[in-house]
């Protein structure tokens, strides 16, 4: 009785013990361990599997039966057009947003640059066509007015006279519940962790568990901020908060891509790399010359990393059996002052030579008498580039925009949607066209690891990635985004009183100021 789903009097709030209660022991499974939690992932998303191919070959018997009498309404097959279509799209996203648990999880994977992007492929290309699949079934079995909102595939089996098949797919629905409750709580504590490094949330949020290496704390706190939400609100209301989400994150990625190919930001560590460049002296052979005794000794007492030094001549002298020397020196004085000297401008400290390998492939030696006025023009001609990329990127953006709420929007007047588009679209092209004939940025090769996933067809794949999403937002309901506003002020709130100040970009800069 206590689990029984109930509207509070007088305020009228939808409370659901029973969706808290489900929240709390998933929450208690992740916390227990990933090897766990994966293997009780596998078992339901099986038994998700085997129902959803028993809807989609179990409906296929029962359309061909009927003769498929969703599809024969007076609507047609697209009742409230290409708008209708497109705004429960926007609504059912959430439904994709599974997928970025593969990429929290890259530092439990061990292969992330071969194994990440080929299991997002497949997990997208299967997920999306059992969700077409699924349907097209089931509005095509029962039409679309006549179904339960609550219950809409054991409701179209049971009007079909399959009353035995509502208790398949009540099952398949408890696990698909399980199956996108453990992958919407997954990521999420590992966003905390990665955010608590960074210094934008508080420690207690990275504190891993010493046995299963799991990030309690910021486990429980996602449990509980979900179980709460899933006790009070409506799903309906979830869905739209829940899809708003994934769709900014996936605008976010997006941009984010354009900026990194065109406008990286500058590497710190790779600015502070100084290299002295060598002397390139050919080496003397010893047999030209004949060796001094002393000088010999001398060079065996260099450091060991200097033999292997490639620009560092050979130190041998002429002139009978010893150098020259000036009046009131003798031989040994003369060799010691040369020696010193030498070995200190030709031969570099081992610090120096110790430089991480991925800064040493991406230095570029070059003489400091021959870069005066070319590293200046260099420099206008790349921040002349940089600049116009941006320009670039932000027509895209402003493009994007405009044209997504011209094209979406019923609530703006005729001759307003006229003039978004008018100026939408000359932006949308003509930043698309900056960045396609522009070079992209040499710094992106210092993003990702050598073998890695690079994202294709930049920049026509970003770009049409950030048109898709906004324009599935603006499609969003206008109540869906109070909320989400809200969520965003608490955010932005907790970045200026906590983050802002303790991020680890704000220490870096504090660094580089006091030196």
């Amino acid at each position: 009785m206590f689990l029984v789903r109930r509207t509070i009097p007088g305020i009228d709030i939808v409370v659901d013990p029973c969706a808290g209660l489900l929240v709390i022991i998933v929450t208690i499974l992740l916390c227990i361990g990933i090897e766990e939690s994966a293997m009780v992932q596998s078992i339901m998303t099986l038994l998700n599997l085997s129902v959803l191919i028993f809807v989609i070959f179990g409906g296929t018997w029962v359309g061909y039966k009927n003769g498929w009498i969703g599809y024969r309404q007076l609507g047609g097959f697209m009742p409230f057009g290409i708008n209708g279509m497109l705004g429960g799209a926007a609504t059912l996203f959430f439904s994709y947003i599974g997928f970025d648990t593969v990429a929290s999880t890259a530092e439990e994977v061990k292969c992330p640059q071969r194994d990440l992007p080929l299991g997002i492929g497949l997990a997208l290309l299967s997920c999306s066509s059992l969700y077409m699949a699924v349907s097209a079934v089931i509005v095509g079995i029962v039409p679309y007015q006549l179904m339960d909102p609550d219950v809409p595939m054991s409701s179209a089996f049971s009007d079909n006279h399959m009353p035995w098949a509502m208790y398949i797919v009540a099952a398949g629905a408890v696990a698909a519940l399980s199956t996108t409750l453990m992958g919407s709580l997954l990521p999420q504590p590992r966003i905390l962790m990665a955010m608590s490094r960074d210094g934008l949330l508080p420690p207690v949020f990275q504190r891993l568990n010493k046995v299963t290496l799991i990030p309690v704390h910021s486990t429980v706190a996602t449990g509980i901020v979900a179980a709460t939400m899933a006790c009070s609100m409506d799903v309906g209301q979830l869905s739209g908060m829940v899809s708003v989400g994934t769709l900014l994150a996936f605008t976010v990625v997006g941009v984010s891509i354009l900026i990194l190919r065109y406008v990286p930001p500058n590497d710190p560590h790779l600015s502070a790399v100084c290299i002295p460049a060598p002397v390139t002296l050919p080496p003397t052979p010893r047999h030209y010359f004949p060796v001094n005794s002393h000088m010999e000794q001398k060079m065996s007492s260099l450091p060991p990393h200097a033999k292997d030094y490639p620009h560092t001549p050979d130190l041998s002298f002429s002139s009978g059996a010893s150098p020259q020397t000036l009046p009131g020196e003798d031989e040994n004085s003369e060799a010691e002052c040369i020696t010193d000297s030498v070995r200190e401008a030709l031969v570099p400290r081992e610090d120096e030579l110790k430089l991480d390998s991925f800064q040493a492939h991406n230095v570029t030696l070059k003489n400091p008498l021959l870069s005066g006025g070319e590293t200046n023009h260099e420099k206008l001609h790349d921040q002349t580039r940089r600049l116009v990329a941006a320009l670039g990127i932000f027509g895209v953006c402003v493009g994007v925009i405009l044209v997504s709420l011209a094209t979406s929007s019923t609530s703006f007047p005729q001759w307003l949607q006229w003039i978004m588009e008018i100026s939408g679209v000359p932006s949308l092209l003509a930043g698309t066209l900056v960045l396609l004939l522009m070079k992209q940025d040499e710094g992106r090769h210092k993003f990702g690891q050598a073998g890695g996933f690079h994202c294709p067809f930049v920049p026509l794949l970003p770009i049409a990635s950030i048109l898709i999403n906004v324009y599935l937002l603006a499609n969003l309901e206008t109540l869906t985004w109070i909320r989400v506003s809200i969520w965003l002020g608490i955010g932005v709130l907790v970045y200026l009183f906590y983050g802002m100040n303790h991020s680890s970009l704000t220490k870096v800069h504090a660094e580089n100021n006091g030196h």
